[in-house]
């Protein structure tokens, strides 16, 4: 039984022409019911404040929040301020903490939402407001259930984010295989960084993949991987300046969760980016890392 991670929330209604893909949670849902009957549905809680904080400064709380931050910051951010986008973040957040206590039960969990890993300290950034990878990872530590993590982010963007907050953090180990020439402009150092040039397509991909992954494992020695499952990598993708198809996807999932599982290391997955106007295609690619979830379990 594999647990998965999901609120109504996770979608509310974005004013007409919003470049963010907000109908992708619902739908993905949606997808995900015509799937194997062996998955349990939990339903993602609201993240503590006392656990962002383990991450991002109280101002800053103090003022996403309560609703205060300034034009500027809202801008960065990509969304104008309501409840509505607070209770999504701090559930989203909450979803992807859920599904790394999870995954420490049952070896795998996935949360269909997650991946904000542009989120800084004290600011956000690039339509991530709270960082969920990193509020999971450090609540985890926290409270001692595990003592090494380490986060595969191969999103299309490099978690910037993540490598910033855990720059001087020896217990995460942060490995981010991305394109070179996307955003972010200027890049942070993960422990690991492995820049693709554009155009990379599905046999380059993996066989980079299959080189650097066993060596971010071997360096990290984790008790747990959080896995950030992009799919702006995909060749159709609007963000994104890579060339995988489906197939690639399929093989890059496969081959992430395999490894990891294979040596007995829990795996917490999140969907990451993906920006397609076609929504449905687009939660057909976010489906392969469930697909692939339930292969391994079968």
């Amino acid at each position: 039984m594999i647990p998965l991670i999901h609120h109504p929330d996770y979608t509310f209604e974005l004013p007409a022409k919003h470049p963010f893909p907000m109908a992708k949670f619902q739908v993905l849902r949606a997808q995900l019911d015509t799937l194997s009957p062996q998955v349990e549905w939990i339903t993602a809680p609201l993240a503590k404040r006392t656990d962002l904080a383990r991450i991002h400064t109280e101002s800053y709380l103090d003022a996403l929040l309560a609703g205060t931050l300034d034009a500027a910051a809202e801008r960065r951010s990509g969304f104008k301020w309501s409840e509505a986008l607070i209770k999504r973040v701090r559930l989203e957040t909450g979803g992807t903490l859920s599904a790394a206590e999870q995954a420490l039960v049952h070896g795998l969990a996935l949360n269909t939402a997650g991946g904000t890993h542009h989120a800084h300290a004290d600011y956000a950034s690039g339509y991530c407001l709270i960082n969920d990878l990193a509020v999971a990872a450090a609540t985890l530590l926290a409270h001692q259930w595990v003592n090494r993590v380490l986060i595969v982010d191969l999103d299309v963007h490099q978690g910037d984010g993540t490598a910033r907050l855990f720059a001087n953090e020896p217990r995460v180990f942060t490995f981010s295989m991305h394109a070179a020439r996307n955003f972010p402009a200027r890049k942070a150092i993960s422990d690991l960084d492995v820049e693709l040039d554009a155009g990379v397509g599905d046999a380059a991909y993996q066989q980079q993949l299959q080189y650097w992954l066993p060596e971010a494992i071997q360096r990290a020695q984790p008790d747990l991987v959080i896995y950030d499952a992009g799919v702006d990598v995909h060749a159709n993708d609007r963000l994104g300046l890579l060339s995988l198809t489906d197939a690639g996807l399929e093989a890059r999932d496969h081959y992430v969760l395999q490894s990891i599982r294979a040596q007995g290391i829990p795996v917490a997955g999140v969907i990451g980016g993906g920006y397609d106007r076609d929504i449905e295609a687009l939660c057909s690619r976010h489906r392969c890392l469930f697909e692939q979830a339930l292969s391994l379990s079968q």
